[in-house]
């Protein structure tokens, strides 16, 4: 009997997500409409929506990953699943998200499975209820959370958090807090994604080169092996 070839990785990652799609309709069928759950495929970070159900962050299929993506196809093979944490959208509605990542046979993270749940009334009526109760520790904001449909407006709403959120300006900024900012935003997964450098550059005022140039040197900054 011939040995079973080993599918090659992208018909087995086809696969995976092609099995994962009635799931994607079978959990907001199950947990209705306060429900979102979102298929990705990292192969394509710009177009990575492969299939969605619900509607919580306003994804559609085509639409681009989210920042939390992008944090995970910066940590590659590393990236581990991400359960049960909360956040904000943009347009203030607290969701509580579940992201688990999609490995091929090889163990390479090719894409994810997201669960989102709008919780924003289930909070509201918590605080009403605490307020009633009595007085009690404030609890922490959530994170706001970078969602779109187009990477470029992803990508311009963390640069946002990053640089606006401080009220600085580029020219504001020594070198440590400009190599900081680059940084940070790497840690993000901002570069990994395709003209995202270029984008950078152009929001910051300055040039590409000067950008790539900010990248190298916080990138050797944090690598304690580069020379």
């Amino acid at each position: 009997m011939a040995a079973q070839q080993t599918p090659p990785p992208d018909t087995e990652r086809d696969a995976i997500l092609a099995a994962l799609r009635p799931v994607v309709d079978g959990l907001v069928a199950t947990f209705g409409p306060m429900c979102e759950v979102v298929l990705h495929d990292y192969r394509q970070p710009e177009q990575s929506v492969v299939a969605v159900a619900g509607s919580v962050t306003g994804r559609a299929v085509g639409g681009a990953m989210s920042e939390i993506g992008m944090r995970i196809l910066a940590r590659g093979d590393e990236a581990a699943d991400d359960l049960n944490y909360v956040t904000r959208t943009g347009a203030g509605k607290l969701v509580k998200s579940s992201t688990m990542v999609l490995r091929d046979s090889t163990g390479a993270v090719f894409g994810a499975l997201c669960v989102n749940v709008d919780v924003t009334v289930v909070s509201e009526a918590q605080a009403l209820l605490g307020a009633l109760a009595g007085p009690s520790a404030a609890s922490a904001e959530p994170p706001v959370t970078a969602f779109g449909n187009d990477i470029d407006s992803v990508v311009d709403a963390i640069l946002d958090a990053h640089r606006l959120g401080r009220h600085q300006s580029w020219s504001a900024l020594d070198r440590t807090e400009r190599l900081d900012l680059f940084h940070s935003l790497d840690e993000h997964g901002v570069f990994a994604v395709r003209r995202a450098v270029e984008q950078v550059a152009a929001r910051l005022g300055i040039s590409r080169a000067s950008a790539y140039s900010y990248l190298s040197q916080a990138r050797a900054a944090a690598d304690p092996t580069t020379t």
